[in-house]
């Protein structure tokens, strides 16, 4: 070819030239690129490899409009539970956080939302057929376990951060909140409070479990557990829990929280009442959060392993999306001791 050196590889812009260079077909090009199990590692990775090495950028929104898919993910966070309570949040931070993370590197866009469900809201179905996704992703079931469960019969590319029940068709990455709760309350007693209280609104399933698993372990070592149910919202849970701490609180020296959260805020409260922690008071949070080691004193916390949640839930999201099989994940729990708590003993 004219003005081509004859050791010169011609310019990829192409499948077809790329298929070509790397010696297999255009449809092994294409599986091998979007990243299908169809391709073998070994043959997907070299090509791959080839493409970026060639600089090889596949025409975007022809591809969509071939496969009619949109690439982007909607990631939902439906908040039935307490409409006061907000993105910001650092737990939903974190875990969409992980998220964008995981999708962008898999090729996805995200569309972020937030719901507020009125108890007769078609809010999830709006989402998965308004023909703007690919899938779905929804943090956390608040109180709208059923409207999921029955939306999920007939959308399947769907995946849920939280609880898992027995028998249930929608697809679910959580931690064992009740083994969390038991966790934590076993950790209070080996430390020696006697006298407990469980903090949090339990209208989610989620925090409904800790409590359940928390008030197990409470009655197995025969110690007293109190429920006090302080909202999630942020600008909520300070005057609640002073409220508490002024009239439900007395003789209470050991604290289970619904979240790192809620535990952050009892710690405020409790050093403006001139009490030590965990002298006087010792609490555990849930979730690790960054912000949990650097409290003052740093908080023990029950760990959820966000950021490999984080990945299940896309890794899961893209087998439906194919139309592959995606199981379940319940992941355990793990107590993470730092100063709110003393040496157990």
């Amino acid at each position: 070819m004219a003005g081509q050196k004859d050791n010169e590889v011609p310019a990829i812009r192409t499948l077809a030239d790329l298929a070509r260079v790397a010696g297999v077909s255009t449809g092994t090009v294409s599986r091998a690129l979007a990243g299908k199990s169809l391709v073998n590692v070994e043959t997907r990775e070299r090509i791959q490899t080839l493409a970026r090495e060639h600089g090889f950028r596949p025409n975007q929104m022809a591809s969509k409009l071939r496969s009619r898919r949109t690439g982007v993910i909607g990631v939902v966070i439906p908040l039935g539970h307490e409409l006061r309570q907000h993105i910001s949040d650092p737990f939903f931070l974190t875990l969409v956080g992980y998220l964008a993370d995981e999708l962008t590197e898999g090729g996805y866009d995200l569309m972020l939302s937030r719901a507020l469900p009125d108890g007769t809201s078609d809010w999830l179905d709006r989402i998965a057929g308004s023909g703007m996704v690919d899938g779905v992703i929804v943090i956390g079931q608040s109180d709208q376990y059923d409207l999921i469960e029955a939306a999920s019969h007939s959308y399947r590319p769907l995946v849920v951060w939280g609880q898992h029940r027995a028998g249930q068709n929608h697809c679910v990455v959580g931690t064992d909140n009740a083994a969390g709760g038991r966790i934590a309350v076993e950790h209070l007693v080996a430390s020696g409070a006697t006298s407990l209280a469980f903090l949090g609104d339990t209208t989610g399933i989620e925090i409904a479990d800790r409590l359940r698993g928390a008030t197990e372990a409470a009655t197995a070592a025969g110690v007293p557990i109190r429920h006090i149910p302080i909202p999630l919202a942020t600008d909520a849970m300070g005057p609640e829990i002073e409220a508490a701490m002024a009239s439900q609180c007395s003789g209470i020296n050991g604290v289970v929280a619904a979240s790192d959260l809620v535990a952050m805020a009892a710690l405020r409260c409790l050093h403006q009442k001139g009490m030590r922690v965990p002298e006087d008071v010792q609490i555990v949070g849930f979730d690790d959060l960054p912000l949990a080691a650097q409290t003052s004193p740093p908080l023990t916390t029950i760990r959820q392993e966000i950021a490999a949640g984080a990945r299940a839930m896309v890794e899961r999201l893209r087998a439906l999306v194919e139309k592959e099989p995606a199981t379940s994940l319940v992941m355990a729990p793990t107590l993470v001791v730092r100063q709110s708590t003393r040496a157990e003993g």
